[in-house]
């Protein structure tokens, strides 16, 4: 295997916005935006719309999120002429 042609794989925090839920894992994602965590250590802080904890599927609830008008984009894209 090549050295030095991988990301970085490190521990990041993602927050989700809609439910307020935080989670710690690894990622190769980084982030100018940093988060203290339980454990004391500071980590980078990714803010993402839709985890497992706002899902539809995973809580059973319906949730409409319509980030920057995709719907409304997809409408005039695939209308009928």
């Amino acid at each position: 295997m090549k050295n030095d042609i991988h990301p970085d794989y490190k521990p990041v925090v993602f927050y989700d916005t809609s439910s307020e839920f935080k989670f710690l894992t690894k990622s190769t994602m980084g982030s100018s935006e940093t988060i203290e965590w339980e454990d004391g250590n500071t980590y980078p802080l990714i803010k993402v719309e839709v985890s497992s904890a706002s899902h539809p599927f995973y809580t059973g609830k319906k949730l409409f999120v319509d980030t920057a008008g995709r719907v409304e984009k997809f409408n005039r894209r695939y209308k009928k002429k």
